[in-house]
C-alpha cells in the first residue's frame, strides 16, 4: 500500500512559477511509475504529466509541455511538479498518482494510488 501527499498549492500569478510535491509512504515508491493529474469544476479529472520510475521517460500534455517539468527523488519517495509560466487555465485542484507498475500511463484508470489533491490557482 502507498500512501501519497501532494503539498505546495496555492496562489500564483500567471507567469508565476509553483512547485508541488508529492510525499509517498510505502518501500515500493521507487518501482513505481508517478503521475499528476487535475481537475477543474465541472470538469474531467485530466493527466498532466507523467514518469517511469527512474524518470529518465517523461510525458506531458500538450497543454503543459515546455511550462511544466515533473521530477522525482526515490531516495525522498517524493515526485514533483514544477510549473513555470501557469496560465489561469491552469487553475485546478492537482493530483499526484502512483500505479504498481514501473512504465508510464497517462489515464487515470491506470493508477493504483492517489493523493487527497492541492488547490492552485493561477490569478490573471
Amino acid at each position: 500500500q502507498v500512501q501519497m501527499v501532494e503539498s505546495g498549492g496555492g496562489l500564483v500569478q500567471a507567469g508565476g512559477s509553483l512547485k508541488l510535491s508529492c510525499a509517498a509512504s510505502g518501500r515500493t515508491f521507487g518501482a513505481y511509475a508517478v503521475a499528476w493529474f487535475r481537475q477543474a469544476p465541472g470538469k474531467e479529472r485530466e493527466f498532466v504529466s507523467a514518469c517511469n520510475w527512474s524518470a529518465f521517460s517523461k510525458y506531458y500534455a500538450d497543454s503543459v509541455k515546455g511550462r511544466f517539468s515533473i521530477s522525482r527523488d526515490n531516495a525522498k519517495s517524493t515526485a514533483y511538479l514544477q510549473m513555470s509560466s501557469p496560465k489561469p487555465e491552469d487553475t485546478a485542484v492537482y493530483y499526484c498518482a502512483a500505479r504498481s507498475s514501473p512504465d508510464i500511463a497517462t489515464t487515470p484508470q491506470d493508477y493504483d494510488y492517489w493523493g487527497q489533491g492541492t488547490q492552485v490557482t493561477v490569478s490573471s
